[in-house]
């Protein structure tokens, strides 16, 4: 350790590894295996517990719980992780937890995500980087979120499901099934809206990207036929086109949970 800012009011336990530059501020509690990289800030009242890793730079604010034991009545004190990447921050009372057994035993959260005031990752979740999390988003266990995913206040996303990459999930949204990458779900319980065309926009893809994803879409989603005949027509015509093999290949991926389709179809 150098450089580091410790309040007297914060205990840091034996084991804990913490970086250059980390500032805990008053009544924070770090665990003993707690690592915290370089230039981390834990604001006030944070409690870091667990095999907890947080990547360098990130910031936490009070009242944050991370890497206590994971909310599934099957954990029985295995060591299990958490890891956070670098970059990020977690506002107010943000709760994550390790993984289990059944779930790979870790919980990751990738670089660059943001985690508002009482969102939740559950135990076993993927969350990839540049993701963010509105005001009391609700993610249960074994979840997956793509990268540049945004998830709106007070949504919820069921055990098992799959946020793809570049997707919206609208407030207050009930999730319970896979959501295509640019996709946008919004509803409880939330159907397919359409495409994330603003984000798309906002991160630079350009106007013939967005027109091929659209024309895609329709097809995929259109009443002609089975979903898995749309599925191979649009794998033929599009096989060179990259974003629209992403949602093929997410689609034919699969998971534990049926696809979120348009309000009126489905996923078969």
């Amino acid at each position: 350790m150098a450089d580091e800012q410790i309040h007297a009011s914060a205990i840091i336990e034996d084991g804990a590894q913490i970086g250059d530059g980390v500032k805990i501020g008053p009544y924070c509690l770090v665990g003993p295996e707690v690592m915290l990289g370089e230039g981390v800030e834990l604001v006030s009242h944070v409690v870091v517990a667990g095999r907890t890793s947080i990547g360098e730079r990130s910031r936490v604010f009070p009242f944050a719980s991370l890497g206590h034991q994971p909310q599934d009545l099957k954990y029985k004190g295995e060591p299990s992780t958490l890891k956070i990447g670098t970059d990020c921050l977690i506002r107010e009372g943000v709760t994550m937890n390790p993984g289990t057994v059944g779930g790979g035993m870790a919980t990751t959260v990738g670089n660059h995500c943001a985690f508002l005031a009482n969102s939740h990752v559950g135990h076993d979740c993927r969350v990839g980087k540049n993701v963010i999390f509105s005001n009391n988003v609700m993610l249960a266990g074994h979840c997956e979120v793509g990268d540049f995913a945004i998830i709106g206040g007070g949504a919820a996303v069921i055990q098992y499901a799959r946020v793809g990459p570049h997707s919206f999930v609208g407030g207050m949204s009930g999730l319970e099934n896979d959501l295509i990458p640019y996709g946008m779900a919004i509803g409880n319980r939330a159907y397919l809206s359409g495409l994330n065309i603003i984000g798309l926009q906002r991160r630079g893809f350009s106007r013939d990207e967005i027109h091929d994803l659209r024309r895609a879409y329709r097809l995929l989603f259109a009443a002609e036929g089975t979903l898995q005949e749309r599925l191979e027509d649009i794998a033929d015509e599009f096989k060179d086109h990259v974003t629209v093999q992403e949602i093929i290949g997410f689609i034919r991926s699969g998971g534990k949970r049926s696809l979120c389709t348009p309000r009126g179809q489905n996923a078969g």
